[in-house]
């Protein structure tokens, strides 16, 4: 369509990453993302991490309107060996302005709030943002039977080494207080559709997680 902004579409993809959990002892594993459109026009946005000791499994079905990530059925599961299996669910009803889901075991209902997102969905909403020019952004995310407020600025310019050589991204940096002892950062590549690159979180005990771009196929 003439005219129409470039922002304004999804683009979809397949990318691997390897990921890395430090708990005590180094985890290697591997991370594939998916948006993949369905027929019905909604999206499934999926992520799928598979090492030699945990797995994660974790889905989104959304439909994207006016630059928004509108959240309808949420699925979080991890399993693994030594590790506390654990489950999250959340299905959002707009038009009853209400979102129900499980976690931990416990059923939940919640008020809808306009824009409100699900820890999937904000990370596809972010790179948009990033994408549309935006340096700071709030997002409102339903997460554990309740509502948080979640951060997000564009701090640094940086170039990274991957194994197609060097690519310059856009640094992220989730906003926290400032006795927190969390981190999270975040590269998102400008010139591969503004895919995220590099993540890496560090918890407050030192142990760390990280996924690292290692293949990519945009717009197939």
């Amino acid at each position: 369509m003439s005219g129409a902004d470039p922002h304004s579409e999804l683009l979809p993809y397949e990318v691997t990453y390897t990921a890395s959990m430090n708990k005590g002892i180094a985890i290697d594993g591997t991370a594939t993302r998916t948006l993949t459109p369905r027929d019905d026009g909604t999206w499934l946005y999926r992520t799928d991490v598979d090492s030699f000791i945990a797995e994660i499994n974790e889905s989104l079905i959304l439909r994207w309107e006016n630059n928004r990530v509108i959240p309808l059925s949420y699925r979080y599961k991890l399993s693994g060996f030594l590790i506390k299996d654990r489950k999250e669910s959340i299905d959002f009803n707009w038009e009853a302005g209400t979102a129900t889901g499980e976690y931990r075991k416990k059923r939940f209902t919640l008020e809808l709030e306009e824009g409100a997102l699900d820890p999937l969905g904000l990370q596809l909403q972010l790179s948009q943002d990033i994408r549309r020019g935006l340096r700071e952004m709030t997002y409102r995310v339903v997460d554990g039977r309740s509502y948080d407020t979640d951060r997000f600025a564009v701090i640094d310019e940086e170039p990274l080494e991957t194994s197609n050589g060097a690519v310059s991204t856009l640094k992220a940096e989730k906003i926290r207080e400032e006795s927190s002892k969390r981190e999270t950062l975040m590269w998102f590549a400008p010139e591969q559709d503004y895919l995220l690159i590099r993540l890496r979180q560090v918890e407050p005990d030192g142990s760390s997680y990280e996924l690292k771009l290692s293949k990519s196929e945009v717009g197939h």
